[in-house]
């Protein structure tokens, strides 16, 4: 297969990219005190001079009591925007561009039971096994994590990020209110539909793109899936679909990035179109694909300890030419080779680095 495609430029508003390759945010937890520091700088920049098209950072939390579930997320406010703005630098040094995933991870509860942080936000007080974990967040509350959403991205803009991405997938905040199993809301904020329980991820939308004005880019990651519940749909029908997509565009979304596990899945019956394929035939809007791109196995599987090692991409590049998204996201490959761009380029694909669990213990 050709990798033309892959390779070429893509400009939207303000933002052009080099080719279309995005490396897919993935937490690490090496930003103490939640400042990313000159280790989070470097790693970043590595990928920058490899010629990733767009580097999606881990994701950056807001500024709210327990917007975090591990100490060592990066923040985006306070003193972590001077260490952003350093790794921004070192990326735009490098010829790359750059965009901070903008995160609360709700009722998602992390690896460290020690790091409890409180109150936790979630629409109901459920977690996403359906359990009681506090209290619902007040009409206040959600006042104040859209506005926190807000200054997140207008300071991001400011201090130099090419566009911004919020986090609306994988059961954290944003999506703990699309998804019925946890919003059991009967004010404004829920709702028996998707359309209606877009609301609040509506609202965070708006100011984000009230903070950045029209011509910066915003994206939005979503995904069907759960952690624990990985055949869910929160839209089981392109109706749904729609339904679920058009509110957040027409609020300001620009490029939807269509999480799932293995991105040759199709989504629906009757089709062999992927989530991000069904997201752009429906709105007509760019998308991210993402899932396994690269690697044996699945993301999942390889953070629990499966080793993963580099596989042919054609099936991806056949779907790429004929158009069904835009935008190809790369995890575990490009965390664990910053050469896998041009390795891919050249021809050397097969010579990237496989990935181990044990490469989550530093930034290589």
């Amino acid at each position: 297969m050709s990798h033309d495609t892959l390779f070429s430029p893509f400009t939207l508003k303000n933002l052009t990219l080099q080719n279309r390759v995005v490396m897919a945010p993935m937490t690490r937890n090496f930003s103490p005190g939640g400042v990313p520091n000159q280790a989070v700088a470097d790693y970043y920049e590595r990928r920058a001079e490899n010629n990733v098209g767009l580097i999606l950072t881990e994701g950056t939390v807001i500024e709210r009591p327990a917007s975090k579930n591990e100490a060592n997320i990066p923040n985006i406010y306070g003193e972590a925007l001077d260490g952003w703005a350093k790794v921004v630098a070192a990326v735009h040094a490098k010829g790359g561009k750059i965009a901070p995933q903008i995160w609360h991870t709700g009722a998602a509860l992390g690896n460290n039971p020690d790091y409890r942080p409180t109150p936790m936000d979630s629409p109901s007080g459920l977690g996403l096994d359906g359990a009681e974990i506090g209290e619902a967040m007040s009409e206040a509350d959600i006042a104040d994590t859209i506005a926190a959403f807000g200054r997140a991205s207008g300071d991001a803009k400011r201090i130099g990020f090419d566009a911004i991405e919020l986090h609306g997938a994988h059961g954290y905040l944003i999506d703990e209110f699309f998804w019925d199993g946890t919003n059991k809301r009967s004010d404004k904020w829920g709702g028996a539909t998707i359309g209606e329980r877009t609301r609040f991820a509506v609202e965070v939308v708006k100011a984000a793109r009230a903070a950045v004005g029209p011509d910066f880019p915003v994206i939005l990651r979503l995904s069907q899936f759960k952690p624990g519940a990985y055949d869910n749909k929160i839209a089981k029908t392109p109706q749904e679909l729609e339904a679920w997509l058009t509110p957040l565009l027409d609020a300001g979304v620009d490029i939807l990035h269509c999480s799932q596990r293995r991105f040759w899945e199709p989504e629906f019956a009757d089709s062999d179109l992927n989530f991000a394929g069904w997201a752009k035939k429906i709105t007509g809007a760019p998308t991210i694909t993402v899932g396994s791109v690269g690697l044996s196995g699945e993301f999942i599987a390889g953070f629990g300890g499966e080793t993963s090692h580099a596989v042919p991409i054609d099936e991806l590049l056949k779907r790429l030419d004929r158009g069904d998204f835009d935008l190809v996201a790369v995890g575990r490959a490009l965390l664990a080779d910053p050469e896998w761009v041009e390795k891919i380029r050249s021809g050397r694909g097969t010579e990237a680095r496989g990935f181990e669990r044990a490469l989550l213990g530093s930034l290589v």
